[in-house]
């Protein structure tokens, strides 16, 4: 058997990361840079923030054998059955050939009435793919969007090489765990990830559960990367936080708008409203867990007579997004409004329920991805599209 090539794995071998840190395990990708997990050190955050959504090992080589050493967190929910592991997409000249789990690593166990976690230790391990077509090809191995993964050793049966620039425009999208990935089939399959391959652009996914909440540090972050075009779908965690009342989201928004504008004159920007979720369209947050049932599920707890006093509900963010992109519209025309219930509306309700009533589930998020690419990147007149 041929003796396997070691490549040591570098922040030059990574696409879809703003920063990288050499943890005792391995080299641990970040999708926030350190100075914003200084400002926000919320636990939230900064789980979600390294749960690599979108990033993905990329190279040039001939192997026909990979072997990829990581040490994964793994999450877990107190009084629940564990979580499956994550999964590793191996995508081959932009197909997707094969896939893979991680056994073992740490578990970072969740009690989410008391929102505190705590991690245990374990040992790492080894994602193997073999059989693989010989002769020089592009490779990429896409993370687990839902597990923290240190990257500790890359092998291969044939020498390799960081993969050249794709020449494609990048995307840049900032949203929720919907955009995050929630329960979507496997990380290159999020909705994101997969309306960039129908709409051939690199994915730059600051989608983070739970933690889309209009935090002027993430807008400043937005506002560096590099982008060609930006969307920013804004709404479901500030209704199940119960985070803020009408009189600050307007601002807020505007206030996003403005940052990014700063980076991005003239890049194409898409707003994006929440997708349909019946329990929070007329009932305000907070959102709490529902664990009544054999699987997690959540309940608004909030009373809809407070909106009047300026709660928000999806139905109350849909409506001022609207209001806030046509008034900014007559001075920046590269600003362009999606209401989220093209992606999922009340038709799509009655078929393909979300399973816990927040989060779309692997079919949706297929769904979802192929009508995003339609609506912002494909169709005539597209706000997202190529030469507008």
């Amino acid at each position: 058997m041929t003796d396997l090539i070691t490549t040591p794995v570098t922040a030059d071998l990574l696409r879809g990361c703003v920063e990288t840190e050499q943890t005792a395990d391995g080299l641990l990708p970040h999708r926030l840079p350190a100075w914003v997990r200084t400002q926000i050190p919320e636990p939230q955050l900064l789980m979600v923030e390294s749960q690599p959504s979108g990033v993905r090992l990329a190279f040039r080589t001939s192997a026909t054998r990979i072997e990829l050493d990581t040490m994964p967190t793994k999450r877990a929910y107190a009084g629940n059955p564990p979580m499956p592991d994550g999964v590793y997409d191996l995508v081959v000249d932009g197909r997707l050939v094969d896939q893979g789990s991680v056994d073992g690593g740490k578990t970072r166990t969740v009690d989410m009435m008391t929102g505190t976690s705590e991690t245990t230790p374990g040992p790492g391990g080894t994602l193997r793919f073999a059989g693989l077509e010989s002769g020089p090809k592009d490779v990429e191995i896409w993370l687990p969007y839902d597990e923290t993964t240190e990257l500790v050793s890359l092998r291969t049966d044939a020498p390799v090489e960081p993969a050249a620039p794709s020449g494609r425009r990048t995307w840049v999208h900032h949203g929720s765990s919907i955009s995050h990935g929630s329960v979507a089939a496997s990380p290159s399959q999020t909705w994101p990830a997969r309306a960039a391959g129908l709409a051939g652009v690199d994915l730059v996914n600051f989608g983070f559960g739970g933690s889309a909440l209009l935090d002027p540090a993430v807008a400043r972050v937005l506002r560096d990367t590099p982008a060609d075009v930006i969307s920013v779908k804004i709404g479901i965690n500030l209704v199940n936080t119960d985070l803020m009342r009408l009189r600050a989201f307007g601002p807020a928004v505007h206030g996003l708008l403005d940052t990014i504008r700063e980076g991005h004159p003239t890049a194409p920007l898409l707003v994006v409203s929440p997708i349909l979720c019946p329990i929070q369209e007329e009932t305000p947050g907070p959102l709490l867990p529902d664990l009544s049932g054999d699987s997690i599920a959540f309940v608004a707890a909030g009373d809809p007579e407070e909106v009047a006093s300026g709660k928000l509900t999806l139905r109350v963010i849909r409506t001022e997004l609207a209001r806030i992109v046509l008034q900014r519209r007559s001075d920046d025309p590269h600003l362009h409004l999606l209401d989220g219930r093209e992606l999922y509306g009340e038709d799509d309700a009655a078929e393909l329920p979300l399973p816990d009533r927040v989060h779309p589930d692997a079919a949706t998020h297929r769904l979802m991805g192929d009508r995003f690419a339609e609506a912002a990147f494909l169709r005539e007149g597209a706000p997202l599209a190529a030469g507008r």
